[in-house]
């Protein structure tokens, strides 16, 4: 059996209950990452932002997007304005707050979100992401 590779014991559980695919894109950064920088948040924060491009949280885990793209206002950001900024509030946690109402929706239902038909573009992603929080809780306890 072939040995585990260092970022393996550094994936985050999300991660983990992903895809195969959702894996290897976060590995494979963080892996480089750890190349450039060393090991430590920032190899992580680059593997989640690489991640979000591509993938999107929904509950417990990521699944792969219809179109790439940055997912939020801070993962749109590169080099120091993104360092500048990471911790002004500008993430969506891995929701898609660039998609579109009708898809947020889609996984506000999927969620089961209460009082979903009412909400806004906004409130949706907000919505989504305690949802979303809420699973991850649930999932590390089982």
């Amino acid at each position: 059996m072939p040995s585990k590779r260092r970022s393996d014991d550094d994936m985050p559980s999300t991660i983990e209950r992903s895809s195969a695919k959702a894996q290897d894109t976060w590995r494979a950064t963080h892996d480089a990452a750890v190349e450039q920088y060393g090991e430590g948040e920032r190899a992580h924060r680059t593997a989640f932002a690489s991640l979000k491009h591509s993938f999107e949280k929904v509950g417990d885990h990521w699944e792969e997007k219809a179109e790439k793209g940055p997912s939020d206002a801070q993962a749109a950001r590169r080099g120091a304005d993104a360092r500048a900024h990471r911790d002004d509030g500008d993430s969506q946690g891995g929701v898609d707050a660039f998609a579109s109402k009708a898809h947020l929706y889609d996984i506000a239902r999927r969620l089961d979100v209460k009082g979903r038909s009412s909400m806004s573009k906004d409130q949706l992603v907000e919505a989504i992401q305690k949802a979303n929080d809420r699973a991850t809780a649930a999932a590390r306890d089982s």
